[in-house]
């Protein structure tokens, strides 16, 4: 008999492996309900989508890795990092869905809310004041105007499967919709700065590909992040996660 695997939970959501078989629970409809249609819309390989009984998603195992995790070692050939980012190209070149997702919020309401978790950062004694100041001077080139793509929104380095030097598929898309392309490119990145070069080799550099951006984009997910994975059990101070990404930009 298969056991029951969580591989991912907190107060939110959670997701559990039962063989070939992961179960999302999420009692956030909308957010099931944005996953399965960015899915069916995504010209990239996406998980067979088993069936659906709000709150739980049931889709199928992808095959082959992931390249690494945040805060873990990197794995895979510069090819396999290239071949990630073609993925992301051929995604953030596709035609827009309806929804905005993560990636897409405004421009006001990202400063807003940098500017109150800082505060809170600083206030609350999570993080050192000089280390919030920095990277909120950084984060401001993220700040900008940007033409619409079809972001993933949670582009996560552990959502990439890949098989060899092959994308098998990318999970977990309840946060995709029309937003900011560089925010796919940072978040897939974040951590893991040695294979920016690869990952944009296979994306192309006919775009506006602004180093500066993802690096604000680095420093703005981070600072959003750390407060949260505190409260909810993680530990964004583990070499290589998000505290350490907030001192590289010093």
């Amino acid at each position: 008999m298969d056991e029951v695997k969580v591989v991912f939970a907190h107060s939110e959501r959670a997701i559990l492996r039962v063989g070939d078989v992961f179960l999302k629970v999420d009692p956030d409809q909308a957010r099931g309900d944005a996953e399965v249609e960015a899915m069916s819309l995504a010209p990239v390989p996406t998980p067979e989508v088993l069936w659906r009984k709000p709150p739980v998603l049931a889709i199928a195992a992808l095959p082959g890795t992931t390249l690494g995790r945040l805060g873990g070692p990197s794995t895979g050939s510069p090819a396999a990092w290239a071949a990630a980012g073609a993925a992301i190209r051929k995604l953030h070149d596709a035609p827009l869905p309806p929804r905005t997702g993560r990636a897409g919020r405004s421009i006001a309401t990202l400063a807003a809310e940098l500017d109150d978790e800082c505060e809170r950062l600083v206030t609350n004694g999570v993080l050192p004041a000089d280390l919030v100041t920095r990277n909120r001077q950084v984060a401001e080139a993220a700040l900008r105007p940007w033409t619409p793509a079809f972001t993933h929104g949670d582009l996560h380095l552990e959502h990439v499967f890949v098989d060899g030097d092959e994308v098998t598929g990318i999970i977990d898309w309840s946060e995709a919709g029309q937003g900011d392309a560089l925010y796919d490119l940072a978040t897939f990145t974040l951590g893991h700065e040695e294979h920016l070069d690869d990952v944009i080799a296979g994306y192309g550099t006919d775009l506006d590909l602004n180093l500066d951006v993802i690096h604000a984009w680095w420093s703005l997910r981070s600072l959003l992040a750390v407060r949260w994975l505190v409260e909810h059990g993680f530990d964004p101070f583990a070499p290589g996660c998000e505290v350490d990404v907030l001192r590289s930009r010093m």
